[in-house]
């Protein structure tokens, strides 16, 4: 087994290692990486209908989309994140008790006693500290979790914080849980590298072939390749998204507006704009004008902005109208 820490906060290079790994590697894998503040969502997830946009938006926090289904999780510096990459058969796989057993073998050591629940969670006193999440790929599996340390919990809340009204569609929903850092459950305090090293050596003991492993100047090349023409773009990130519904009213400076979306393959596919506004020329041409833009706020910001918005909805201004679209 290849055992490989990364030397990056960046989440969009992080996930695009683990599709690198599992696609160009025979061996089986062990990684570990820490993020800087992002949202990671499912692959079968609606990206806006996870985050508190706003909010996401103000704080510059990334959105990437992962292989793996379930739902979406807040990465910070607090978060150590591991997967495991192996050559099990799905119908060897299909339990996440395997992979995630090492992990809580680490915690009991030290006096934690934290347990596998559910279907996919790990919980020190009933309180979620991992989710985790599984996908097979060129005949093998990728499990991976989160494992909250000292995350930073009110900013875990205030980014995935939506308002579910505003979204109607099939996509996984992610379910909240209470959740708790291991970091307040030790006796003895331990920092995240300390953590993380008494991780790896517990793996590395488990596995009597395994190594440590640096990317080589390749390897980091094709994963720089895959964060340029996936992971780090609009169309993989938000454009993936399962076909949605979007509503949303406000009360602007022109008036009560009301925005109502279909959006499909990330693109706005039809759009009704009700309100109590006044205006000199028929909202169905500004209708018009919209559809087929990418729901994505710098987009329709930029043909807004070459739009006489005050013949539609008279005083409304471009922020407003960007408000009730998102």
């Amino acid at each position: 087994m290849l055992c490989l820490r990364s030397k990056t906060n960046n989440p969009t290079y992080n996930i695009a290692t683990e599709e690198y790994l599992i696609k160009n590697k025979k061996e089986d894998c062990f990684f570990l990486y820490i993020n800087n503040p992002s949202i990671i969502v499912g692959k079968n997830q609606n990206s806006l209908a996870e985050i508190n946009q706003d909010y996401v938006k103000e704080k510059d926090i990334k959105v990437v989309r992962r292989l793996s289904g379930g739902g979406a999780v807040f990465h910070d510096p607090g978060n150590l994140n591991f997967s495991f990459i192996s050559s099990d058969k799905p119908e060897q796989s299909l339990s996440f008790e395997k992979y995630t057993r090492p992990i809580l073998e680490v915690l009991q050591s030290l006096g934690v006693d934290a347990k596998f629940e559910g279907r996919n969670d790990l919980t020190i006193k009933g309180k979620k500290f991992s989710g985790n999440a599984k996908c097979f790929l060129n005949g093998k599996a990728l499990q991976h979790g989160t494992l909250l340390f000292s995350s930073k919990l009110p900013d875990l809340s205030k980014a995935l914080k939506v308002n579910p009204l505003k979204f109607k569609d099939k996509a996984v929903k992610s379910v909240r849980s209470r959740v708790t850092n291991i970091s307040d459950h030790l006796d003895n305090p331990l920092d995240l590298e300390a953590f993380e090293m008494l991780i790896i050596n517990h793996v590395m003991s488990l596995y009597p072939d395994s190594e440590f492993y640096e990317l080589t100047e390749d390897d980091n090349a094709a994963i720089e390749k895959l964060v340029e023409e996936k992971y780090s773009t609009w169309d993989w990130n938000f454009g993936h998204s399962p076909q949605y519904n979007f509503q949303k009213g406000i009360k602007s400076s022109g008036g009560h507006v009301e925005v109502n979306l279909e959006v499909y393959k990330g693109s706005i596919k039809n759009i009704r704009i009700f309100g109590d506004f006044f205006s000199t020329t028929d909202i169905q041409e500004l209708e018009k004008q919209l559809i087929g833009l990418s729901h994505e706020r710098e987009q329709i910001e930029k043909e807004l902005s070459t739009i006489e918005l005050g013949k539609y909805i008279n005083n409304i201004e471009v922020a407003e109208m960007l408000e009730v679209m998102f």
